[in-house]
């Protein structure tokens, strides 16, 4: 049976994607071996299929958490047994390309967002200046390679002429049935994902000063302690609640009993303005309506299955007013559409294209 080693820098408990993929390998035949990191406030990782590392580090953020995680990854990569190695994202990629060199194993890259564009490297010219650097020396070099969006897709074949695959973040199809839904005077509005610079999360927590609802916002982050004294500071206690990490698992048993899903990313870098985010199909999986940003991809969901509306304004009280509009709307307004996009948006449609990569011998 050959072994396959994913690595990824995170730490596994959010990451649906890399369990997906971990998944389907292991039900084409692979063994497979997923790597990640153990932070203090890492919740239980639920794994039955595939085995599962964490690795406790010294450090735990910036250019020494990178270069030890990377040197431990090379280092084990190195001495373990495998036969194909699986590189998430633009930060694991170096050691998985110098390893898959030195042993001549098989190399797929995995890129889950336009890493090198992402917000968080806008004002940082030399960090920014390492990764575009270590992307414009490997990503030529690389023979297997997907993506999570047409967009991004075609960025790096328009900058490196890399034909990158598309396979697209989407969840596995669940079936709803009338007993699984809960009606509530109360309606619920949810956020889920990571709470970092221009996801426009101050933009949906001011515009609940003039909904009548609750929101609920599922994730972590960098502003996650800002977006908690802002909630403070309007008085929002009551309309605004912070549910922290929940295990993706879990957490599709609330995001279906939800009225409406929000995905706010701003258009200020590249890597949000291609990105596809699972969090879309994650409500549409779950048979609610999305309120979204006018972003190429996103606008594209949005025109072909009209399973929610995009952004009209980032104006507060505009916004309020679009939500309250989609509030007013019975789900089964959206229901028709909403199953197609289903059907459409599952993880059983990408499979086939994920396991091309996996089926030859080819390095």
């Amino acid at each position: 049976m050959k072994k396959i080693i994913l690595s990824v820098t995170n730490d596994l408990s959010n990451d649906q994607r890399v369990d997906k993929v971990a998944n389907s390998l292991v039900d084409a035949g692979f063994q497979v071996l997923l790597i990640g990191r153990l932070k203090c406030n890492s919740i239980d990782v639920k794994t039955q299929n595939y085995q599962c590392i964490r690795w406790s580090l010294f450090f735990s953020r910036g250019f020494l958490f990178y270069m030890e995680f990377n040197i431990r990854l090379f280092i084990f990569l190195l001495i373990s047994r495998c036969d194909i190695l699986v590189a998430n994202d633009l930060d694991t990629l170096l050691p998985n390309f110098l390893a898959s060199k030195i042993r001549n194993k098989k190399l797929i890259y995995d890129s889950h967002e336009l890493f090198s564009e992402l917000p968080e490297l806008l004002n940082r010219k030399r960090v920014k200046y390492v990764w575009m650097l270590l992307e414009s020396l490997l990503l030529p070099r690389l023979k297997h390679s997907y993506t999570v969006s047409e967009s991004i897709a075609n960025y790096y074949f328009d900058k490196y002429d890399v034909n990158m695959g598309v396979v697209r973040n989407v969840p596995l199809y669940k079936s709803i049935n009338i007993d699984m839904v809960h009606s509530s005077d109360c309606k619920k509005i949810i956020y889920q994902g990571a709470i970092n610079k221009d996801r426009g999360i101050s933009l949906m927590i001011r515009s609940m000063q003039y909904i009548d609802a609750k929101l609920y916002i599922y994730g972590s982050g960098d502003i996650l302690d800002a977006m908690v004294n802002l909630v403070k500071e309007l008085n929002l206690d009551s309309k605004v609640v912070f549910k922290g990490n929940v295990r993706f698992d879990h957490l599709w048993q609330f995001t279906r009993t939800a009225d409406l899903g929000l995905s706010f990313e701003e258009d200020t870098c590249l890597a949000y303005r291609f990105s596809l985010p699972n969090k879309i199909f994650d409500y549409i999986n779950a048979e609610i309506p999305i309120l979204i940003s006018d972003l190429p991809e996103f606008r594209k969901v949005i025109s072909t299955y009209k399973v929610g509306e995009v952004l009209v304004s980032r104006e507060t009280k505009l916004v309020a007013s679009q939500i309250n509009k989609l509030l007013c709307k019975p789900k089964s307004a959206w229901s028709e559409n909403i199953k197609l996009a289903k059907k459409d948006f599952c993880w059983e449609n990408e499979e086939s294209t994920l396991l091309s990569f996996f089926e030859h011998n080819d390095i």
